[in-house]
């Protein structure tokens, strides 16, 4: 089964906050570029056919842009993680009034921790790193509402990257790329997939629709591997995206109007 382009994406643009944002590396932030950089990412989803929600800059909430990690979409129902990281608790509120109009809404209260960045969806499972940011709690919370829609969790086991998806993605549905060593992929074995390691940290994180793949431009090997593979791949500039530890999925919530088996 062909992998499906979302009907809708929530987004929201950076502010001057994000200059504050979390990262590993204290590495300066232009402010300026991230917006144009974001700017361009809305303007890909919209040429893929995708209708852009565009919420409103979240003031305080340095790392609001990076919407995924609030909540995790499913097929008639959504949950509002509570963050692994206390300052972004404060983003989840506002998500889930974004939310309230297209889904069941469900939500995580500690001692449980999820960021959706951790939840890779393949088929009928939820693949769910177990990173700093998610712990066994969060999973639990998660595979009991993922279980209302007749959906599978899946714990992976972490050993490094910020989130899952930080580390891998689909490319296709018979397609998983994967950057390093730092997620046990028995998690994955048995899977109709072709797996490959990609050159580039960025490539990890690619973000698949029906037609297209976006790719960042930092990882123009992966790019070239994809292509080689058939795939139309879209570049995309995040050069200040990455400075903030982000990448292409942890930019939008995505959702469909029909439950959809492929959706990443």
């Amino acid at each position: 089964m062909p992998l499906v382009t979302p009907s809708l994406a929530i987004v929201r643009p950076p502010g001057p906050a994000y200059a504050a944002c979390l990262r590993a590396l204290p590495v300066a932030i232009d402010v300026g570029l991230a917006m144009h950089e974001h700017a361009g990412y809305v303007a890909a989803l919209r040429d893929a056919g995708i209708r852009v929600e565009v919420l409103s800059e979240l003031p305080g909430a340095p790392d609001a842009m990076f919407v995924e990690d609030t909540a995790v979409v499913l097929d008639t129902c959504a949950l509002l993680t509570h963050p692994g990281a206390p300052s972004r608790r404060v983003e989840v509120a506002s998500i889930g009034r974004a939310l309230a109009g297209h889904r069941t809404l469900h939500t995580m209260l500690p001692p449980a921790t999820l960021d959706g960045g951790d939840v890779l969806r393949i088929d009928r499972r939820l693949f769910v790193g177990l990173s700093q940011r998610t712990n066994r709690a969060g999973l639990g919370h998660l595979a009991a509402v993922a279980a209302t829609d007749g959906l599978e969790v899946v714990p992976v086991t972490m050993a490094g990257g910020l989130h899952l998806k930080s580390v891998c993605s689909l490319a296709g549905p018979e397609t998983l790329l994967v950057h390093g060593a730092g997620i046990d992929r028995t998690a994955f074995a048995g899977l109709p997939l072709e797996v490959i390691d990609v050159p580039e940290a960025a490539g990890a994180n690619a973000l698949a629709f029906a037609d297209r793949v976006l790719v960042s431009t930092a990882a123009p090997q992966t790019a070239a591997l994809l292509e080689a593979r058939g795939l139309r791949t879209v570049p995309l500039s995040l050069s200040q995206i990455h400075a903030g530890d982000g990448a292409l999925s942890c930019l939008s919530l995505r959702l469909t109007a029909t439950v959809a088996s492929w959706v990443v």
